[in-house]
């Protein structure tokens, strides 16, 4: 495949022209940087914005990270005081709030439960599964990713949720060009990964969630010439766990490689089956030529990009028959092997065999 291998080598990858303006340094260069960069970033949006949607970012962002909890959680339980009797005094008044309903929904969730009773994520293995206890994710607004699947493609909408939205500025990381494009790094508000972020290649263009050659091949060639050990992109194709309508992928760091990265498994080598059908990819172009056959077909797909690796796992629509509800909105995270839950029970009493028979009823 000669023709095709060559294309990867061409899209996307132009150095800078010597008359461009600066722009600021990657922000994956290393990763003492970014995890700088990202608890500064969040202790400083504290500081600077006293609304409640900051205020979720900054909480969720910090109970997924003991350190981060550790240095954020008394300017956040004095910041929650506030919030609390100026929410309540509002409504007791009767006066319109100014906030968005679905950051009052999730405030006064939070303020039920009360801030002393809130802790860092929890985490254990089941078998090769990591499993994740996290009640405040549990309060992420739906979105779309529980809309209907009519297909991959959707138009993009402007009046629609997208990363240009002017109040979004303020949640942002970085800003510049990544790898020959031009992109956004905006920190995740119900962060589910290491320092989690929603990275948005070209966001003027207005791309909806539909990959395309050129956005695979930056993908592939960013996480294998980022410098930084770890560095991994996520993406959940529409009907996959895509809750944006705009081209993004997610970003994370892996201390310890995803459970679908286990040499155990036949599709790294190994002997011992995946619980539903995944596929490993060294080349680029091996890789599009399958997702190719994916969007010709219409079938939902999760991918984790890795170093010179993609796992692509192709799977049933979110809204099948044959997926349970509380199942449905799963996206790359469990299918890779990583599962968030939102119960102390079920956290305790999850065990292999029941993740892995939940991942079986995605194979489509």
């Amino acid at each position: 495949m000669p023709a095709v291998t060559a294309e990867w080598h061409h899209t996307g990858f132009a150095t800078s022209c010597p008359d461009r303006m600066p722009t600021p340094p990657s922000p994956f260069i290393s990763l003492p940087a970014l995890e700088h960069a990202f608890s500064d970033g969040l202790a400083a949006m504290l500081q600077a914005h006293r609304g409640l949607g900051v205020y979720i970012l900054v909480l969720a962002n910090a109970a997924y990270d003991p350190e981060l909890w550790a240095r954020l959680s008394p300017d956040l339980a004095a910041r929650h005081a506030e919030l609390a009797a100026s929410l309540t005094e509002a409504l007791r008044r009767g006066r319109t709030l100014a906030e968005p309903d679905d950051d009052v929904l999730v405030f006064l969730k939070l303020n039920t439960i009360g801030f002393q009773n809130l802790r860092p994520m929890e985490t254990r293995r089941a078998g090769p599964w990591d499993v994740m206890f996290n009640p405040i994710r549990a309060l992420r607004p739906p979105r779309i990713s529980g809309t209907s699947f009519g297909g991959l493609v959707r138009p993009f909408d402007p009046a629609g949720f997208h990363f240009n939205k002017p109040f979004l500025a303020k949640e942002m990381l970085w800003d510049g060009e990544l790898a020959g494009k031009p992109a956004r790094l905006l920190y995740n508000k119900f962060p589910f990964a290491r320092l989690h972020g929603l990275l948005v290649p070209e966001p003027r263009r207005e791309m909806p969630q539909y990959l395309t050659p050129e956005l695979h091949g930056w993908a592939w060639h960013l996480c294998a010439h980022s410098g930084m050990p770890g560095l991994c992109l996520g993406y959940n194709s529409t009907g996959a766990g895509a809750s944006v309508n705009h081209l993004h992928f997610q970003s994370f760091v892996q201390t310890n490689p995803l459970p679908v990265k286990d040499p155990r498994f036949v599709h790294n080598g190994g002997g011992e089956p995946y619980p539903l059908p995944c596929e490993r990819f060294t080349e680029p172009a091996d890789a599009w030529l399958e997702l190719d056959r994916l969007h010709e077909r219409d079938i939902p797909y999760n991918l984790i990009y890795g170093k010179n690796c993609l796992h692509l796992i192709a799977r049933l629509p979110q809204d099948s028959p044959k997926l349970g509800a509380q199942i449905r909105g799963y996206g790359w995270s469990e299918m890779a092997g990583a599962v968030t839950l939102f119960s102390r029970d079920a956290f305790g009493s999850l065990a292999a065999a029941e993740f892995e028979a939940e991942l079986a009823n995605f194979t489509p």
